[in-house]
């Protein structure tokens, strides 16, 4: 049971198709162990090779507003009255500290994502 880092493209293509294989395997056995210990080294390459960007905030509520089926109403908790909520999502003013925790906390939506600035539109 040799494991090796993944260094090259040709490592990764390998050990996908190693992986690929192992599919089947049952937790607490040689071949599910081994599949565990295959499955973290490619996810750390792939954050080092493949990384993927955070969505924006005005973004990354619109998300979770389509996921839980929310309106602009259901935001007022988190943002405010609804013309504040309005110029959020239109960009045309910036989340708050407190607008990120609430959103954060009441929403699940990532402080990672709500803390990069937002693009606002040009008047």
């Amino acid at each position: 049971m040799e494991i090796k880092p993944i260094k090259t493209k040709a490592d990764y293509r390998a050990t996908l198709a190693e992986i690929d294989g192992l599919m089947s395997a049952r937790r607490n056995t040689p071949d599910g162990d081994r599949l565990d210990v295959l499955v973290t080294l490619v996810e750390a390459y792939e954050a080092k090779h493949f990384p993927i960007d955070l969505p924006d905030p005005v973004e990354a509520i619109k998300f979770r507003m389509e996921q839980a089926g929310l309106s602009v109403k259901d935001l007022e908790p988190f943002i405010g009255r609804p013309n504040r909520v309005y110029e959020i999502l239109n960009r045309k003013r910036p989340l708050t500290l407190s607008m990120i925790w609430k959103l954060n906390q009441g929403l699940g939506i990532p402080a990672e994502s709500l803390i990069k600035p937002i693009k606002l539109a040009r008047p």
